[in-house]
């Protein structure tokens, strides 16, 4: 059975970086598309980025686009999400999920790590 848990999150302040990854486990890692999703208290799961299974196709929420970049090392059984230019409004926890499918929706994925949690603060 699969497994994902991410690590990475922490404190950083406005406009700081942050690098999450996400550890799997299983032998269709490889062959999963991988994304992340995240949710702040009182709202829903949202997408931010998803990378297909050999890391040649990606998508990212209009919000972070041009500041968040989804990779992922086969070899490794790895994925990440580097985040640059942290703004307040992107403190959630942050999940990693895998799917068979290439989707931005939250039902196509089975797998699910717990989260990590950002928090942005000066």
């Amino acid at each position: 059975q699969s497994q994902l848990a991410e690590s990475g999150g922490g404190l950083v302040q406005p406009g700081g970086s942050l690098r999450l990854s996400c550890t799997g486990t299983g032998r269709t890692f490889s062959s999963s598309a991988m994304a992340w999703f995240c949710q702040a208290p009182g709202n829903e799961r949202e997408f931010v980025a998803v990378i297909n299974w050999n890391g040649d196709r990606t998508a990212y929420a209009d919000p972070v686009k041009g500041r968040f970049a989804i990779s992922r090392d086969n070899s490794k059984n790895m994925a990440y999400l580097q985040i640059n230019s942290l703004k307040i409004e992107d403190a959630a926890v942050y999940y990693c999920a895998a799917s068979r499918d290439f989707s931005v929706w939250s039902s196509s994925y089975v797998t699910w790590g717990k989260g990590t949690q950002v928090i942005v603060s000066s």
